[in-house]
């Protein structure tokens, strides 16, 4: 019998091959993006799940409660020794402080730029990562470091890295004591040197001092794994009593939490990769892909079942039973469903290395063969074959066999026109949804982008200095900088406008008040060329003179508007004193607001002011016609001044677009899957038209000789789809709406949702709906009457 159902399903296929090429077509689509979505998510979902105990592991973290609330994946210097001497919570407490893109050196004069991370011994005790050759990575000796295997063959090639050394930022020696084996890619820490903690003294002696709770870093953190049985409610209340012991008069008032290991990777707040509804989205879309796709399949196979009315209605009268002709249709179903799987799997393979390219990531091929996939691919396979099935199955097995024979079922016994029309319009619905989403995406893009952000970035290349630059060196370099023609001024700083790096906020006194502000003072530090370089506009005052020691400030009018002033000129002459007086000073001039941080953040009260031995980099304004041979020459001079350093330059503008770089994702993630669903659903479109052709044949051979036009014939055949699109798009709009703006209440500054984008996701639809049917009506109204009617 089995055997007999797959022979039948297979005569069946054959027979009817373009309806079978549009449902393995759309369904193959469906399961390879659905293959694709599921890969990504496993991704994300594998994050830090590899280490022992990894239930016990936290992060400790602060949220700052000022006038407003700012989450940091920090804590102050003091707290890992307090938490680990005062409280008896944790078996480990370890930290780690992270310096990016520092210059390490060798002996043989090789120079290389990577992220390092000091770190205490208990780090590796807490996070497993294991040697080359077993044991754990021991940092306690001062002056040591660890690596791993890929920055072992990067540094030394084939030798034995152990023993050898390398030099940090120019200043001390360190000596590798143990190679570790590759991280993996799904894990948070991204490191690949470990140096000893005790080491950092010569590089930060803030974040070197086990009692330091002035003030917070983001380059710290602290690791913490728990004893069994531990209550985190308990512990983060117990740990309140240090903001009163170590804090006690500061305005910024500490809350410290533990964030447990697996929430890392998923929490905005603290910089984590990828927020938990970007993932539901995702899987709603490879979801919704695989529904359009079975849609398909239900509306042509109920539309067929007409067609297949006298094979049903013989078997029936030969003792078929309803249930024996059910599973024919599901075996039919399922042969469909396991080509079209096979197909998405190769489709998926394929297109995986493009995936992978085209958003950034690095997924592997070899998950496509573990059994989890099998689990997932089987579970697709039987729900997709159910759910495109099912109904027109039961529709099969119900038909009588006395009108099947006859030839007179009604459109009832073929599932009935409403049904289908219901499922064309759910196609529509979830296209015109996908496309409007697609649209306000790139529109708060562009916005965010092409925005007046109070600031130049056009021309503005951004060259990183040493660590440690000479006054005069620095000022020779300037000036010939500034002798080159295509190069029009220089200015060194320290966090230019709209950096997402180098951020320095702290606490502010204004005008000898006896207490601190509740809000944070962003500082920027720059040269007297700073506003001008950057196009700042001067409200009140003036700018700033260079002196020998900081005196005077400009600021901008958010400050005014944080401490409730009515004008700008009323912060002209009064005093500032930053970080606890350790810079002071008068405000001597007022600028426009600009944005200091992406469209997500309001614009900061922002203080600037000359300091020489704080600038990190010189942003280096050029005429753009001839910006390689400029870059060449700025090379020349930088390399020249700075011959012990690597040079390194970027575009201001550059880093205002990489400000939303996971939004320039979603938004090709979205665009690439809203295209596909579009063209799965103009598969089944195209396989209702002929459906509707064939059905109507003789009545438009009819209607023609009664005088009809070809373009009446046209309206004939196409009208039910645009009354579809019609209500669809009266059901889509306010759905879309409603998701984007709530998409939208992400950013503090963000786009409007205009009436153009719903009507120009309407139009696309149409557009490509005209497009599909178009061949198939106007081929039918332009048929010769005589050779409709003969098909009778």
């Amino acid at each position: 019998m089995i055997q007999n159902y797959f022979k039948i399903a297979w005569r069946n296929l054959l027979r009817y091959k373009g309806h079978a090429f549009i449902n393995i077509g759309g369904l193959s689509l469906g399961f390879a993006c659905s293959i694709l979505i599921y890969l990504f998510v496993q991704h994300n979902l594998q994050y830090d799940n590899f280490h022992l105990n990894s239930d016990r592991i936290y992060r400790v973290v602060t949220e700052e409660h000022r006038d407003d609330i700012d989450f940091e994946a920090s804590v102050p210097p003091g707290f890992a020794h307090a938490f680990r001497t005062e409280y008896d919570y944790a078996e480990k407490v370890a930290k780690q402080a992270l310096w990016d893109n520092e210059l390490i050196s060798f002996s043989d004069k090789k120079k290389l730029k990577e992220d390092v991370a000091f770190v205490e011994t208990e780090f590796f005790e807490i996070l497993n990562f294991p040697l080359t050759h077993g044991g754990v990575a021991d940092l306690s000796e001062p002056n040591t470091a660890v690596i791993t295997e890929n920055m072992a063959k990067k540094f030394y090639g084939d030798y034995d890295p152990v023993g050898k050394t390398f030099q940090l930022g120019g200043k001390t020696l360190f000596l590798v004591v143990g190679v570790l084996k590759d991280i993996p890619k799904t894990s948070l820490i991204n490191t690949e040197i470990f140096l000893a903690y005790s080491s950092i003294k010569d590089y930060s002696q803030f974040l070197a001092n086990e009692n330091g709770w002035g003030g917070i870093s983001s380059n710290l953190e602290v690791f913490t794994l728990l004893r069994p049985n531990q209550s985190v409610p308990a512990i983060e209340k117990e740990i309140q009593s240090f903001v009163k012991k170590y804090r006690p008069r500061s305005k910024n008032v500490h809350h410290y939490k533990l964030q447990a290991l697996a929430d890392i990777h998923f929490d905005p707040r603290y910089s984590g990769g990828i927020s938990p509804n970007m993932l539901w989205i995702f899987g709603l879309i490879g979801f919704f892909l695989l529904l359009m796709a079975s849609i398909n399949f239900i509306n042509i196979s109920t539309a067929q079942s007409v067609n297949r009315s006298r094979e049903v209605g013989i078997r029936k009268v030969l003792g078929g039973l309803r249930v024996h002709l059910f599973w024919q249709f599901m075996i039919e179903t399922f042969l469909i469903c396991m080509a079209s799987l096979l197909i998405g799997i190769s489709l998926s393979v394929l297109a995986l290395p493009y995936f992978n390219e085209l958003f950034e990531l690095e997924l592997s091929i070899s998950a496509i063969g573990n059994l989890q996939f099998f689990g997932f691919a089987f579970a697709l396979l039987v729900g997709i074959s159910l759910l495109a099935g099912t109904y027109p199955g039961f529709l099969l097995a119900r038909i009588a066999p006395v009108l099947a024979l006859k030839s007179k079922l009604n459109p009832k016994d073929a599932g009935g026109f409403s049904t289908r029309k219901v499922l064309v319009s759910v196609q529509f619905i979830i296209s015109i949804i996908l496309i409007i989403g697609t649209l306000v995406i790139n529109k708060q893009m562009k916005y965010a982008i092409n925005s007046d952000l109070g600031f130049e970035r056009n021309g503005i290349l951004r060259v990183a200095l040493p660590d440690t630059v000479n006054e005069i060196r620095l000022k020779s370099l300037k000036d010939r900088l500034e002798n080159y023609t295509p190069i029009e001024q220089v200015s060194a700083c320290f966090g230019s406008p709209g950096a997402s790096d180098n951020r320095w906020g702290t606490s502010l006194v204004y005008n000898n008040n006896p207490e601190t502000e509740e809000f944070q003072i962003q500082v920027k530090i720059g040269d007297v060329d700073y506003l001008d370089i950057f196009g700042l506009k001067l409200v009140a005052g003036r700018n700033f003179f260079t002196r020998d020691s900081i005196d005077e400030f400009v600021v901008n009018e958010k400050l005014a508007e944080k401490l409730g002033l009515n004008s700008v000129e009323e912060l002209l002459g009064k005093s500032l004193e930053v970080s606890g007086g350790f810079i002071k000073g008068n405000i001597v001039g007022v600028v426009e607001n600009f944005h200091d941080q992406d469209f997500h953040e309001d614009i900061s009260p922002v203080f600037i002011t000359s300091r020489h031995d704080s600038y990190s980099e010189l942003a280096i304004k050029m005429n753009l016609k001839n910006t390689q041979a400029a870059i060449e020459h700025i090379e020349n001079e930088w390399s020249e001044a700075f011959p012990d350093h690597l040079f390194e330059y970027e575009f201001l503008s550059e880093r205002v677009e990489n400000l939303y770089e996971s939004e320039q994702q979603i938004l090709s993630l979205s665009t690439v899957f809203s295209s596909l669903a579009i063209l799965i659903g103009c598969l089944g479109i195209y396989g209702m038209i002929l459906f509707y052709v064939g059905q109507r044949t003789k009545e438009i051979g009819i209607r023609k000789v009664l005088g009809s036009s070809t373009f009446n014939i046209l309206v004939l055949l196409t009208e039910d789809f645009f009354k579809l699109l019609a209500w669809a798009a009266l059901i889509a709009s306010p759905i879309a709406w409603y998701f984007m703006h709530l998409w939208l209440q992400n950013y503090n500054f963000q786009t409007d949702l205009s009436w153009w984008v719903f009507a120009l996701a309407i139009g696309m639809i149409m557009t490509i709906t005209i497009l599909t049917i178009s061949f198939q009506a106007i081929k039918a109204a332009r048929a010769k009457p005589v050779q409709s009617l003969r098909t009778e």
